[in-house]
This record gives C-alpha cells, structure tokens and sequence, in this order.
C-alpha cells in the first residue's frame, strides 16, 4: 500500500496542501491532488481544489466552516477523506507524513521531525520570524490533533542557505551580541531554491556541484540566490524575510534609522501583537503596510505592470522601483560568480508570469551578455518545469523554472523517511 505524504505551506491568510503518495523504499513520488483555503484574513475564505480531472476554483466557503487555520485545515482534512476520486485516503490515519515548511529554522541545516523538545524551539525562534513561524506552529499542533498517527517534520526556508560563507552571513555589530541573539543573515525561499537548482541540473544536464546560477523567485514575497556549485553563497533575504527585495507589502532593505523618522512608536507593541506573534510597530508597518501596496493600492504586480505600460505614474514607480533593486542584486551575484554563470533563472509567481517584468530586467543587465527571445518570453511552454526563453546564441541561458515547494519537502521527506519516520 502506498504511504501519504502531506505537504502543508501555512501562510497568514491560506492553507495548501498537497498530497502525495510513495512507496516505501523508493523516492518515486505520486501528486494526487491539491487543495487551498484562502482568505482567512479577509473573508469569505474560499476554496481551491485539483484532482486528476476535478478543478474546484475560488468556491466560497461558510464562515461557519473556515474561520482560523485550525479550522482550515480541519475543513482540508475532511475534504480529502470524503473524496471518492481519492481512496488511497480515506482516514486520517492514512497520512504518515505531514510536512510542515517553517520560514525560520534558525541553524537547523536539516528536516526535523517535531517532537515536544523540538516545538519549543521553534517557538522560541518565532521572535526571529513572527509574522511567519507562529502559522506554522498552529497548524503542527492542528495536525497532531486530527492526525495523530502522522509524523509531524519541518522543512526550513532558511536550511539551503547554511553554505553562506562567514563575511556573506555576518553582520558589522556587536559579535559577542550577535551570537547571543542570533543575529545574522539567514535568507528564505530556500525549499524554492533547492527544488530550482535540481530541476535547472537536470534541465542544463550538468551536475548539480558544477551549477552555477542566479535564481530570482519572484512573488508577493521576492528574493534572490547567487548559487555556486549548486550552494547558496548569497541571498538578498537576511535576519528575516524583510530584508532585500520590496514585496506585496514589504519594504524590502531600508535605512534602518528610517522608521523612527517614520513613527515615533516604531518600538511599541503593535496592534497586530497576539498570542505566540509577539511584534513591533515597526515590524507591522515594515512588513504589511509598506511593498506596492503602499506605493499603489493594490497587491497584485500583474495589475501593476499592466497600469505602469498605460501610463499610470504611481505603478510606473513601483515597477521601475522593484526592476531597479532586481538588478542591483544580479550585478552583484554575477560579479559573485566571476562571471560564469549558466544561467538567469526566473521562478515563483511573478517570476513565471511577468512578461514585461522579465523583459525589463534582462534589457537592464544585457551589458553582462542577458538577452532574451522576445517570443519565447511573451508565450513560454508552460508544460515543462523548466523553459528557455533566451536565444541559442546568448552568452548565458534565460529560464523559467515552475517551482514547487511542497514537491521538494515530500521529496526530501520520501527520501529520507526512515530517519524521520516517528518510532513505532
């Protein structure tokens, strides 16, 4: 019989989950379905769902049903259980696995199964993360609940990038209070990142330890990795996720003496403060109330690129804005590579969607020998994980890569079952 494998990304606002099944002694992996709740902030919440042939989109769901990510998942759950068209699981007791990503891991360089010993770390560490570690947590402990059989292990944005060489990684402070409280660059999106240097390995048909590529995930959240022989040896996200690129709405790299020009309040409790989310004024305003939503009203980039193309002057500024920092950060990672670089790859939402994003971007750095098929980028193949959009004769290769975090931690987690498998 198959082993279930859960793969859960818990954000502020939605739950997804995707489901996989393995057999034990192999990696092979299986997607049987995936499923989402989203808008728990701002409801209705509504649902998502994919099976084979079964397409369920923005379904609005009762906030009778959906009302917290405990509940979320709960709905989840006994969704996928009634699922005729699913019957490898059937019972909650089915899943063996449930995969947790958790933004912040601290100096975790591995998946860890989550015991007693281990949740209170993690909970420690959410004043490193505390708009992102907290949701995780909730929906560990929803899942011991509801699947008490399964074997709860986290997956760390922040594990890829343990290969950070000392002078990437420290900061110019205080050392002795640097490493009393942790303090120094991290970066995120590594799941991303590891399932981007395996796919562009393979795509490229060069090993991974002879990759050497500059990865952007792009999306509400963005950042960079400069990857030299398949390692992380630089990333543009640091101490937390605010650091490096602007967001949806995040600030990005700032003046760290700007928010107290800003508000005076910048160390109070915020309002947003709760339970097991402990966070500044600052942190709130820096983390949700600044990106393109406080340059234009709206969080969604594809609508921005399109009023930036008619002329509107606000999304124009935080096109070009968010195009400019993009760039600074390839220059640098280019430099970082010595110039042998195999490839400019793009990924995550915007990322794969942004045409006019792309173009910008590689117009800008096409002194460094960037050039695109403006064909092949306006209408990329959309089947392959992987896609060139750049011309033969480039010196360096443009790709898209279709990332998948949930696939990387059920990957991982296939191949490592035995070490993370819960004593019997």
């Amino acid at each position: 019989m198959p082993n279930i494998i859960l793969s859960i990304n818990a954000g502020s606002s939605s739950v997804k989950v995707s489901v996989f099944s393995y057999n034990s002694g192999s990696s092979d992996l299986k997607e049987l379905a995936v499923i989402q709740v989203a808008g728990l902030t701002a409801p209705p919440a509504t649902l998502k769902y994919d099976r084979g042939d079964q397409h369920i989109k923005n379904q609005e769901l009762s906030k009778s049903d959906v009302s917290s990510q405990e509940t979320a998942y709960e709905y989840i759950l006994k969704y996928l259980t009634s699922d005729e068209g699913l019957p490898k699981l059937k019972h909650s007791d089915d899943v063996e696995f449930a995969c947790h990503r958790v933004v912040h891991g601290g100096d975790y360089n591995k998946p860890v199964r989550i015991d007693r010993d281990t949740f209170h770390h993690l909970e420690e560490l959410s004043d490193l993360a505390p708009l992102h570690n907290a949701g995780a947590l909730t929906i560990v402990k929803a899942v011991h609940e509801k699947c008490p059989k399964a074997s709860n292990i986290a997956f760390f944005d922040n594990a890829f990038h343990q290969t950070l060489p000392e002078a990437a990684r420290t900061y110019a402070i205080d050392q002795k209070v640097a490493k009393r409280n942790k303090l120094r660059k991290y970066g995120f999106h590594g799941l991303s990142y590891a399932f981007i240097t395996r796919a562009v390995a393979s795509h490229l048909q060069k090993p991974t330890k002879d990759l050497n590529i500059v990865a952007l995930h792009l999306g509400s959240g963005a950042s960079l990795c400069c990857i030299k022989g398949g390692e992380s040896i630089d990333t543009s996200m640091g101490l937390t996720p605010l650091a490096g690129l602007p967001g949806a709405t995040r600030s990005g790299s700032i003046d760290p003496s700007l928010i107290f020009h800003f508000t005076h309040d910048a160390g109070k409790p915020s309002r947003s403060s709760a339970k097991g989310m402990h966070i500044t004024e600052a942190e709130d305003i820096l983390n949700k109330k600044s990106g393109w939503q406080a340059l234009t009203g709206t969080t969604d980039f594809g609508a921005i690129s399109s009023k930036a193309e008619q002329g509107d002057a606000a999304c124009k500024l935080a096109f070009d804005i968010f195009v400019d920092r993009v760039i600074d950060f390839v220059a640098a990672y280019y430099v970082k590579l010595g110039g042998r670089v195999d490839a400019l790859v793009f990924a995550g939402g915007i990322g794969e969607k942004g045409v006019q994003l792309r173009q910008a971007i590689v117009d800008k750095v096409s002194c460094l020998g960037f050039a695109l098929d403006d064909a092949a980028n306006a209408k990329p193949d959309g089947q392959k994980v992987v896609v060139d959009i750049g011309p033969q004769q480039s010196k360096h290769r443009i790709l898209i890569c279709q990332t998948d975090e949930q696939a990387e931690m059920a990957r991982q987690c296939a191949q490592e079952a035995d070490s993370l498998r819960r004593p019997s």
